[in-house]
């Protein structure tokens, strides 16, 4: 079955899927995440081959650690699918009642999108959180994943059509493509009568290959140049601790830091002290003429390195003069993704979130908690990195719509 027939058959189902009672919803989304837990050694065996197959492709060990599935991450799925279960029902919600001068009552209700296709590339848990999210807010989704990781998502959304099958719903609530050519997954993305949204989750390259051609809306999610800025009245030893977990936690993922900004009145003894830290957990470090100047061992950067999401053991250092250049540079260079301030200076502090046009700011804390699991959204569907319908990890209630529904005793215009 081609992507296109997916896409159809994903239309008819969502018809049936709107009218499901949350009840059935999450009995759905229980037996998935009991699923996955009781075919957790399948899942890890198939994402074994699939690991086997892109290291000998020569995948880089960051992005392999974005494809590893252990029982640990299994786990937390499955823990991120029964929060998922447990949140209040995103649909039929009343966002706004009252009755107009006609007479007629009005009432704005959410409703579902519909159809939601997902390209991502080699993550295979996204599979699990995007089918729970969108099943869970009345949405149909086809997924269109990376050929490395098609083994482990074809095992996750198994388990995930064997739970529709048990509750009586259409197993073409959830799609899989089989590593689809490009000509068919541009077709995919030009099919407006049957795909209502798509949301690509990936790198950069991915996302703008998606927005520049597709004709369905777009929701760009992912791409994250995330800074730290450490200011002058910053306390080191909170500054040292988010630095290291920024960074070096888990490089891969698209909230970690990419670009570390520390004020020049802390510079000469700071950045000797932070970079020896950084070379300790293998970081490579790309600076500015000026931290060049002060510390050892560490490459000269320039434009390029300070616009490039990393994803691994990399990263920028930029000294800059005050809270204003920090700001200036970010929104130079940065995504609009997850930017940090380090200060006990609550004036810089507000000028920082004043001043910032990203979707997650953060203060004295790492920019790794940006992240659906953590916001309490059970799991995520991606982080949106723009501003129209959805921004930030977004959770149920950004995957619904609305309606008016309106009630009359005849009234007539």
């Amino acid at each position: 079955m081609n992507l296109s027939e997916m896409a159809v058959r994903a239309k008819q189902a969502s018809r049936s899927l709107r009218q499901l009672d949350n009840e059935t919803r999450n009995g759905v989304l229980r037996d998935f995440a009991w699923g996955l837990a009781e075919q957790a050694e399948h899942i890890i065996n198939e994402n074994a081959l699939d690991l086997e197959e892109a290291k000998a492709n020569g995948m880089s060990e960051a992005m392999l650690d974005r494809l590893m599935l252990n029982k640990s991450r299994i786990d937390q799925i499955a823990e991120g699918i029964l929060q998922v279960e447990h949140l209040e029902d995103p649909l039929n919600r009343v966002l706004e009642e009252r009755t107009i001068e006609s007479g007629i009552h009005l009432k704005k209700v959410s409703v579902p999108i519909g159809v939601i296709g997902i390209i991502f590339e080699s993550r295979p848990n996204v599979t699990a959180d995007c089918a729970a999210l969108c099943f869970k807010s009345g949405n149909a989704c086809v997924l269109k994943g990376g050929k490395e990781s098609y083994r482990s998502c074809f095992a996750i959304v198994s388990v995930m059509k064997e739970a529709l099958k048990k509750h009586g719903v259409s197993e073409d609530a959830v799609m899989l493509a089989e590593k689809p050519s490009h000509e068919e997954t541009q077709k995919f993305m030009e099919d407006k009568n049957s795909v209502d949204l798509l949301i690509p989750r990936g790198g950069r390259k991915l996302i703008q290959a998606v927005v520049e051609h597709a004709k369905v809306p777009v929701i760009e999610t992912g791409a994250g140049v995330c800074h730290t800025y450490v200011d002058e009245s910053a306390d080191l030893r909170i500054a040292d601790r988010i630095i290291i977990n920024a960074k070096c936690s888990r490089p891969s993922v698209c909230n970690a830091m990419e670009t570390l900004l520390i004020n020049s009145k802390i510079a000469s003894f700071y950045v000797p002290r932070i970079v020896k830290v950084l070379k300790e957990h293998n970081v490579q470090i790309y600076g500015d003429e000026r931290a060049c100047e002060i510390a050892e061992d560490i490459y000269k950067g320039n434009e390029t390195n300070w616009a490039t999401e990393y994803d691994d053991l990399i990263l920028n250092l930029v000294i800059v003069d005050n809270v204003q250049e920090a700001i200036d540079h970010i929104e130079t260079y940065g995504t609009h993704h997850s930017e940090c301030i380090i200060t006990e200076d609550e004036e810089n502090k507000n000028a920082f979130f004043a001043g910032i046009d990203s979707a997650c700011l953060y203060h004295n804390a790492s920019t790794r908690f940006t992240d659906g699991f953590e916001f309490g959204l059970g799991a995520e569907i991606g982080i949106s990195t723009q501003k129209l319908h959805a921004r930030g990890p977004m959770g149920l209630r950004e995957l619904t719509s609305y309606a008016y529904h309106l009630e009359g005793k005849g009234e007539i215009r």
